[in-house]
Formats: C-alpha cells, structure tokens, sequence
C-alpha cells in the first residue's frame, strides 16, 4: 500500500510541476485554481490529488530541499527535524524551487498534514516565497487528531494582508 501511495505522489508530484511550468497564453487568459500542498508521508499527497480533481485544479508540489526521514518526523525525538523546525517559529525549510506561474491562478489551496496544532513551518517558506495578492487562499489539511480552525486562525494571523476563504480538514 505504501508503495502504491508513493508511485501515485510521485506521479502527482510530476503533473504537479509540469502545471507550474507551464506559461502559455492560454493560462494567462484564464483563471484558475491550485491545488499546492506539502506531504511528509503521502497522506496530504491524497488528500490534495482528492481535492485538486473535486475543484478542477492544477497540483504543486511543496517539496523540501531536503526530504524528510522517518527520523526527522519522530515527533516525541526533542532532536528530531520536525520538532526543532516547529518549536522555532523563525524556522523556514529550504524548499525546491517556486510556482513560477502562480499568477496564472485566482484561487490556491493550500495543504499540509498538522504538526503540533498547526502548520509545518515549511508552509511559511511557500507564502513567503510567492506574491499571493489578489488571491483568494484556502487552507485543507490531513491530522490523526487536531482540527484545521487552528493552523488556519495561525496563518491569516501571520499573513493578514491576503485574502483567506474556506478551510477543511481531510482525513
């Protein structure tokens, strides 16, 4: 089952760059939506290939300069990666490249797994690495037990000079 879930994120993750690539007259005449997501495990990866067919969207991957190990995701290691990322607020993981045509899109969806209580840090560096004026942004998130109202309150706090719609929660 993993395997099958890491062939189908590698294959989103493909689509997902080929759409940002891509800058043709066509996109910029027509609107539309983004599905960007960062995965640790492949849940999130689903979770947006799920929602990216339900609204018609393009994908984008929100990959890590460094991918994470199981080691760095052991969240109860005080060491591990993911603990130190999210216990310093500062924190904002390197990421491969950025959405070269982000402005191509009116409405971005923005998704992630939860990490204590909120968003990985990493979601920060994607907002921070893109101009998102303009556009309506949407959060969706994966969680074995925490609601998405807190990472989505924590990030219009952080960044209240966008324009911030729904958010849901898909496990």
């Amino acid at each position: 089952m993993k395997r099958i879930t890491f062939i189908i994120c590698a294959v989103a993750m493909l689509m997902g760059t080929t759409a940002c690539a891509q800058n043709n007259k066509e996109n910029k005449e027509m609107k539309r939506t983004l599905v960007a997501y960062f995965s640790a495990t492949g849940t999130t990866c689903a979770a947006a290939q799920r929602l990216a067919k339900e609204k018609n969207a393009d994908l984008y991957e929100i990959a890590p300069a460094v991918p994470y190990t199981s080691a760095d995701l052991d969240w109860r290691d005080k060491q591990s990666r993911s603990t130190k990322e999210m216990q310093d607020k500062s924190s904002r993981p390197a990421i491969k490249g950025t959405c070269d045509n982000i402005a191509d899109y009116d409405t971005i969806w923005i998704g992630f797994p939860i990490w204590w209580y909120t968003a990985p840090t990493i979601i920060n560096t994607f907002i921070e690495a893109h101009d998102l004026s303009g556009k309506t942004i949407c959060v969706f998130a994966t969680s074995g037990g925490s609601g998405v109202s807190g990472s989505a309150s924590d990030l219009k706090k952080a960044y209240p000079q966008y324009t911030w719609g729904e958010s849901k929660l898909m496990n």
